[in-house]
This record gives structure tokens, C-alpha cells and sequence, in this order.
């Protein structure tokens, strides 16, 4: 076989095997989203939906408080719980990594994410048990003497917080250990060679390698946090509403489908312009 007929052949197997992913994805997403974008420029006439084409949907999240002010919540929202997880989720990783010894370091992980085999409704209802005026965190303090009465922990930031803080720990040990487990001891070596100590060698080596992984956990809890509507539907109330929850409201409450779809553009925008961004900065660590 000539290498013209092995490239073609290679490039139509190629082709095989991809067109069965392009298939799905244009089936489930491109499609959905190019229909939810002609949506979007509808406008709803009594019960019914339909032309003309109009931009009043997308001058509504502009123009009225409560919509444009949700997509601020849900950004506060999320950058506090990203901050907050990997906080947690680093030094709990690196525990697992580099002192859990290496027979008990997969008992560690599953400990570790034995959360996740929980529903996740399950645990946003667990947690509004735990939070409440009544639950066990607030009896425990009260116990202790710590605070004289009840706090408000939930049916607020506080809770949706919290919630999801327990979520994306978990995910972000999982990508931040993945590197960490990944890094060559020689590269220890070489700094203890040139003189490092422990925290000279973690603040200037370990932790520049690693960033990758926090970058890519800390771009999934950015996506997974910020479209989520149950968390803060359940532990957050409806004191300040996150723009999933505002999309929801259009949803079920007006059956103003246009708008809802202009709100999803929006909310979708928001997360293309993060993935931009820490693509960005993720290659030019690779330069």
C-alpha cells in the first residue's frame, strides 16, 4: 500500500471513530443551543411564543435590577466558594500525597470523595438539617456555651456556601492530588542540592507545578457552582437569588421561555469567557 492510500486510510478510520462523538455533540449540544439562541430572541404573546425578533429579552437582564444583580450574586458566590475549596482541598491533598504512607493513600481518597455516592440532594437537605436554628451546629455551640442563641446559618450566603464548599473540596483534592502524585522526587532533590528547605522547596517548586492542577479543579467548581440551581434553592432561600434560580422562576412561575433562553445565553457567556481565560493562562504556563 502506497503512504497515499495508508494516509487516506488512516484519515477515513480517523473519521470513523470521531464521527460518532461529533454526532452526540451536535445532537445534545449544538443544536439545543442554536435553538435555545432563536428562542432567546423571541418574545411571548400571551401563552404562545414566537417572532418577531427582538432584543428585549437580553435589555431585560440589563436593564432590571433584579436579573443582572443575580448574575453578580452567582459570580460573589462563586469565586468565595472557589477560593474557600481550594484552600481546604490543597492542604488535604498534600497530606494525602506526601504523609498518608502510600498502603493507606487509597483508603485516604476514598474517604475523600465517599461524599460523592451520596445524592446530591441528599446532602444539600442533610446540610439545611445541620445548619438549622435547631440542628446539630448550632446545638453544639449553644452547648458549649459559645453563642447564646441560634445562628442563622442557613436560608442564606452562609449555607450555599457551606453546601458547596463540601461539594468542590472533594473535586479539587482529586485534581490537585492527581499532580501532586504526578511530581518526581528528583525535582525535591535538586532543590535540597541548592539549599532549600522544606517550605523554599514547596513555595518555589511544588506549588508552581501543581498550579495547573488548581487551575483545572478551580475552572470545574467555577462551571459546576455558578449553573447550580439546587444548593442555593435549598440551603440559600429565596433572599438572594442566583441567576439559575431567576432562570428557574421564568420557567416555572411566568412560562416566559424567551427570556429564560436569554438568561441560559448569558449565564453560558459567562462560563465561555472563564474557560478563555484559564485556557489562556494555562498555556502560557505550558510556554
Amino acid at each position: 500500500m502506497s503512504s497515499t492510500a495508508f494516509e487516506r486510510a488512516e484519515r477515513r478510520r480517523g473519521w470513523a471513530f470521531t464521527l460518532p462523538a461529533l454526532g452526540f455533540t451536535a445532537l445534545f449540544f449544538v443544536i439545543p443551543f442554536l435553538f435555545m439562541a432563536v428562542i432567546s430572541l423571541w418574545t411571548r404573546q400571551g401563552r404562545e411564543i414566537g417572532p418577531p425578533w427582538t432584543s428585549v429579552n437580553y435589555m431585560a437582564f440589563l436593564t432590571k435590577e433584579p436579573m443582572y444583580k443575580a448574575l453578580f450574586v452567582s459570580l460573589e458566590i462563586t469565586a468565595t466558594v472557589t477560593i474557600i475549596s481550594i484552600l481546604i482541598a490543597y492542604p488535604l491533598a498534600f497530606i494525602i500525597a506526601e504523609i498518608v504512607p502510600a498502603r493507606f493513600r487509597r483508603l485516604a481518597l476514598i474517604l475523600a470523595v465517599l461524599p460523592f455516592w451520596t445524592s446530591y440532594v441528599v446532602r444539600s437537605y442533610s446540610w439545611l438539617l445541620v445548619l438549622s436554628k435547631g440542628g446539630v451546629v448550632n446545638d453544639a455551640l449553644m452547648t458549649l456555651g459559645l453563642v447564646s442563641e441560634p445562628l442563622q446559618l442557613s436560608a442564606n450566603r452562609s449555607g450555599t456556601v457551606i453546601g458547596f464548599v463540601h461539594f468542590f473540596v472533594m473535586l479539587l483534592t482529586l485534581t490537585i492530588y492527581a499532580n501532586l502524585i504526578q511530581l518526581s522526587p528528583n525535582y525535591r532533590r535538586a532543590a535540597a542540592d541548592l539549599g532549600a528547605n522544606a517550605f523554599q522547596t514547596f513555595w518555589h517548586v511544588i506549588l508552581p507545578l501543581t498550579l495547573p492542577g488548581v487551575m483545572v479543579g478551580a475552572f470545574l467548581s467555577f462551571v459546576l457552582c455558578i449553573g447550580d440551581y439546587i444548593t442555593p434553592q435549598i440551603l440559600g432561600g429565596n433572599n438572594e437569588l442566583t441567576l439559575p434560580q431567576i432562570i428557574m422562576m421564568q420557567l416555572g412561575r411566568r412560562a416566559d421561555f424567551p427570556l429564560a433562553a436569554a438568561l441560559s445565553i448569558v449565564l453560558m457567556a459567562v462560563v465561555v469567557v472563564a474557560y478563555l481565560a484559564a485556557a489562556r493562562w494555562l498555556k502560557m504556563e505550558r510556554n
